[in-house]
């Protein structure tokens, strides 16, 4: 079997590819030369600069799997491998201790004002006074999103005897009291710390996550990290922070446009920056380029992938029949863990009708990945989805029932968190290819799901849905689908929208002041 490694990768995963099979180290391949040249290989492994889109998946006439020797697979267009069937895995613990430590080096670096320090006496000056700096000894700090490299990065704050804020909607009390963490929200973190760092993965619900709103809340002095990913802090609104005095610095490793030459962040003195370093060490390197390897091997020699992003473990001659009811697992996983977003307590799956026949262990994992992909990234796959759940004390209970009534199987997907609950079924229809939706908290409907939609709770009268379409009209926002839970005059119901584009916040509260309107939830899928 022949490997293409098409990115620079350490030299000990390219040689545990060797022991194995033949092996061929190409890089800065374009996307018609990656084209041509795939056809022969069974495997192709890859950093974040080959760019594995559906022309090279198409073309990709042996390709079995794709290894992304990193966390991201936003290089790699999932979808296309899943229909053809090519495995796509991830290494997402090979660098968590390396970003933990380059957070916690930035933040040290910048309290001392070390990279101004140094560049200033390379240039032959002693400026001990211009470079007073600050101690982290009893200072609280805020880590958002505690998953495992902001626990690492709490870990080590708390070894500088600071005082830990934390916030993460999935984490539990008595997690966050085990990791020695206060539990709290992003709002009073940004009122009481004196450190922040973000550590969530982004996403439509992290995305400007630390926004102008947020730096109006934050004591004078503040110091803001982000080592996770470009976007979750606004870098605009850092920039004017910065300007009246209310940010005191900030130290950044990544940005939205890379390589950020255009980025305002560049032209303050008290903004220590890096080149996205976090996970560039060498012990870093070569823990993803071997686990990468090892996905690899295992996978072309016939046995277990333990970070397969887009396919489980079942049986080839199942997989047709079953990937319908994955791809809806997953989704109705993804629309519900947006409606419900926090600290679930437990999931249910109910299965019934023709879906009994198959094995649904899988299905019920493709949900669980679609949930906890909200709030944990593209580090959750098949393999892992079931072990965050218990991590994070999920209950995950199925039940089965000969009961369909119109429809040949469904699934019932329930969430629960305290005393709040929030159920979705699904079907699988023409000819066992199409995932709908057709009931959402007890209300019945028919949708294809979209990439973009809008779940609005609202009072069934008069003059309420017109003067919603209005608004999005107005916003040039096209409405493509609609459909009402039908109920009595005066009740209270839900519009489901197929939207042909993302609705900003703005509308989104704009729309909740419409009299009638409950509530409005973005979905994006």
């Amino acid at each position: 079997m022949k490997v293409l490694v098409s990115d620079s990768l350490a030299e000990e995963g390219i040689n545990k590819l060797k022991e194995q099979f033949t092996v061929d180290v190409i890089t800065g391949l374009s996307e018609d030369e990656l084209v041509e040249k795939i056809k022969d290989y069974d495997a192709l492994v890859v950093r974040s600069g080959t760019n594995v889109t559906e022309k090279v998946i198409n073309a990709a006439d042996n390709l079995k799997i794709v290894g992304r020797a990193g966390v991201g697979v936003d290089n790699i267009d999932v979808d296309a491998a899943t229909n053809k069937g090519i495995i796509v895995v991830n290494t997402p613990e090979g660098n968590m201790i390396s970003a933990a430590e380059h957070t916690i080096s930035m933040m040290m670096a910048m309290c001392r004002n070390i990279p101004q320090a140094h560049a200033s006496l390379k240039s032959k000056k002693w400026e001990r006074k211009k470079f007073m700096g600050v101690e982290v000894n009893g200072k609280y700090l805020g880590v958002i999103g505690l998953g495992r490299i902001g626990s690492y990065v709490a870990q080590r704050g708390q070894a500088l005897h600071m005082k830990v804020l934390g916030y993460d909607p999935y984490v539990s009390q008595e997690q966050a009291d085990e990791m020695g963490v206060e539990l709290t929200s992003v709002e009073d973190i940004c009122k009481r710390a004196d450190f922040i760092t973000v550590h969530t993965p982004l996403t439509k619900g992290t995305e400007n996550l630390i926004n102008a709103d947020k730096f109006a809340l934050m004591k004078d002095g503040v110091r803001v990290l982000n080592c996770a990913r470009g976007g979750i802090i606004n870098e605009d609104a850092l920039a004017e922070a910065l300007r009246s005095g209310k940010v005191a610095g900030a130290a950044i490793d990544v940005f939205v446009e890379e390589p950020p030459f255009e980025s305002p962040l560049l032209d303050f003195d008290n903004v220590i920056t890096t080149p996205h370093l976090g996970a560039s060490t060498e012990e870093a390197q070569v823990n993803v380029a071997e686990a990468a390897a090892d996905e690899v091997i295992s996978a072309l020699t016939g046995g277990p992938v333990n970070n397969a992003i887009n396919i489980p473990t079942v049986k080839p001659e199942m997989m047709p029949a079953l990937t319908p009811y994955l791809k809806l697992a997953e989704t109705m996983g993804k629309f519900a863990g947006q409606l419900m977003t926090g600290n679930y307590k437990r999931v249910e799956l109910e299965y019934s009708g023709d879906i009994l026949d198959k094995d649904i262990k899988p299905v019920t994992v493709a949900a669980l990945k679609g949930i906890l992909e909200n709030a944990l990234g593209p580090g959750v796959n098949f393999v892992n989805a079931n072990s965050l759940a218990k991590s994070r004390k999920i209950k995950v209970i199925e039940s089965k029932s000969e009961t369909t009534n119109k429809f040949p199987s469904t699934i019932t997907l329930e969430l629960t968190r305290g005393s709040d609950t929030k159920s979705i079924t699904g079907t699988v229809s023409g000819n066992g290819k199409i995932g709908r939706i057709i009931q959402i908290d007890g209300y019945h409907f028919d949708i294809v799901p979209t990439e973009n939609m809008l779940v609005v709770d609202h009072m069934n009268r008069p003059n309420v849905i017109g003067p919603c379409a209005i608004m999005l009209g107005k916003n040039d926002i096209n409405i493509s689908g609609m459909q009402v839970g039908q109920v009595g005059l005066g009740e209270k119901t839900i519009m489901v929208l197929n939207v042909d584009s993302e609705v900003p916040e703005s509308i989104l509260n704009e729309m909740k002041s419409i009299e009638g309107i409950l509530d409005a939830k973005p979905v994006t899928l």
